[in-house]
This record gives C-alpha cells, structure tokens and sequence, in this order.
C-alpha cells in the first residue's frame, strides 16, 4: 500500500527555518515524482515544488525559489522541503504526494495527511 507521512511542521517566527520531510512506504520514491503542495485557511492548494525521477527539481511558485529547497535521500525513501526565511504568508498545511511526472497537477495521488506550519511571533 502506497503511502506517504509528512513531519516537521510547527510553530516557527518569522525569519526562521523549518525542514519538513515526506516519509514514503509501499514503493521506492526514488521511481517516481515527489510533490510538495500546501493550503492556506480559505484559499486553495496550492503547488510548491516537486523532485523528479531524473532528480530535476520543478519550483510551481517562483516566489519560494532561493527560499524553498526539495531533496530526496533515497536510502531513507525521504522526501525533504527545507523552508527558510519563513513568512506569516507560508503559513499553511503542507503536504506531499505522488505521481509519475511532476508536469501534470492532475496525476498527483497517494496524499499524505498533512503537517501544520505556522509562522507567528
């Protein structure tokens, strides 16, 4: 059974950093995309960023891009989104999800339950 955990959520203040990590089972994610995606109170999800089969990295939101890091480390079948910089507006449930081809939103699946970021004073 395909299934994806994400942890590292939390409260953080602004200019902080936080890493989350995407924990899959039930298949090798180093064979498939791995997306990062997060939903804000009363606005719509929204992408992040994804990490290919050929490890090249998608930014959906170029505003995140230099603050927002993905990586896989494959032996711990572990997705990672280092987050620095953060700000009240990256406040949001994060979570992560699979598919063949980070191009396509539509294919994403197998979506973990989420893990709440908060960046507050």
């Amino acid at each position: 059974q395909v299934q994806l955990v994400e942890s590292g959520g939390g409260l953080v203040p602004p200019g902080g950093s936080l890493r989350l990590s995407c924990a899959a089972s039930g298949f090798t994610p180093d064979y498939y995309g791995i997306g990062w995606f997060r939903q804000a109170p009363g606005k719509e999800r929204e992408g992040v960023s994804c990490i290919s089969i050929s490890d090249r990295i998608t930014y959906y939101t170029d505003s995140l891009k230099g603050r927002f890091t993905i990586s896989r480390d494959n032996a711990k079948n572990t997705v990672y989104l280092q987050m620095n910089s953060l700000k009240p507006e990256d406040t949001a449930v994060y979570y992560c999800a699979t598919a063949p081809t980070c191009d396509d939103y539509d294919l994403f699946g197998s979506w973990g339950q989420g893990t709440q970021v908060t960046v507050s004073s």
